[in-house]
């Protein structure tokens, strides 16, 4: 397989093919992230990526599931990236499912009838970072979209049949909007009303704009148990009509998993457990991005 630069995915593609299309983040602005910083965003060459197929179709025939890298699959034009999708159904044909991230820019380009031709072509989960639902922080973190934009690309992958996981950070809002970040959240989370929600922990790395503004006191880490209660006031006001809410990633003190709405007063019940110190929370040296 042909790789370039940083190759992320989501958890849940721990065991997929992982077939890169393009290399980094069209965007690539975001003040916390320094995953594709210093590489030129580029779509890959249809001759490469029709080659990692092929390797795929010889060596990876016990993966189900294929993840497009990196960080902008869905930006590529419509007919290659149709091309893409009917390639892997025609020589990959055990695989199940097709996964890749998208943003609101990139939903936004593509027109309703589009996604609905590339979830017949096989593409059927869409991971979106939402991060925060205040509009205050998402402008602070440079996002590119508010919260109403970022509602209106998640109903509409919906609406073309897509599953959909949202990711939100505990702590991006810093000390002075913590909790008005929580409550915001809760809200367009459940206008939102994904499949799946995973919660992460802010980790302050090096070189970002946002540890820039730690190390000069400008942005305020909050400690542990105030991202307990962010992690309290956004699953309190998160309601979805049928979905799974995870806090289970490396970098979160308290692991969740929740079925949603079944499981909601039990998990509060946990997490009010862990705030009345009862339950042990994951110490610092084993938090991990």
């Amino acid at each position: 397989m042909h790789y370039e630069g940083n190759i992320i995915r989501p958890p849940s593609e721990a065991n997929s093919i992982l077939l890169q299309v393009t290399v980094g983040c069209s965007r690539n602005k975001c003040t916390f992230c320094r995953t594709y910083r210093g590489e030129r965003f580029k779509i890959k060459t249809d001759d490469i990526i029709m080659s990692d197929i092929a390797f795929a179709a010889r060596h990876c025939r016990r993966q189900r599931r294929i993840f497009l890298c990196d960080g902008d699959a869905l930006i590529i034009p419509q007919k290659r990236l149709l091309n893409i999708l009917e390639s892997i159904g025609r020589k990959l044909p055990w695989v199940t499912r097709i996964g890749a991230y998208a943003n609101a820019k990139s939903l936004d380009m593509k027109t309703p009838e589009q996604l609905v031709q590339l979830r017949e072509k096989g593409l059927q989960i869409l991971y979106m970072g939402l991060e925060s639902g205040d509009d205050e922080t998402l402008k602070a973190i440079n996002k590119g979209a508010n919260s109403q934009k970022m509602i209106a690309m998640a109903r509409k992958a919906k609406e073309a049949g897509f599953k959909l996981s949202v990711t939100v950070i505990l702590g991006i809002a810093g000390a002075q909007r913590s909790l008005t970040h929580a409550e915001a959240t809760g809200k367009v989370l459940t206008a939102m009303d994904p499949n799946y929600i995973g919660a992460l922990s802010l980790m302050l790395v090096p070189g970002t704009p946002l540890y820039e503004d730690y190390t000069t006191g400008r942005f305020e880490l909050i400690e542990p148990e105030k991202m307990l209660i962010e992690l309290r006031t956004i699953f309190a006001n998160t309601s979805l009509s049928k979905g799974l809410f995870h806090a289970n990633h490396a970098s979160n003190y308290l692991p969740i998993k929740a079925r949603l709405p079944k499981d909601k007063t039990a998990v509060l019940a946990l997490i009010d457990k862990a705030l009345n110190g009862q339950v042990t929370l994951k110490p610092e040296w084993l938090r991990g991005l």
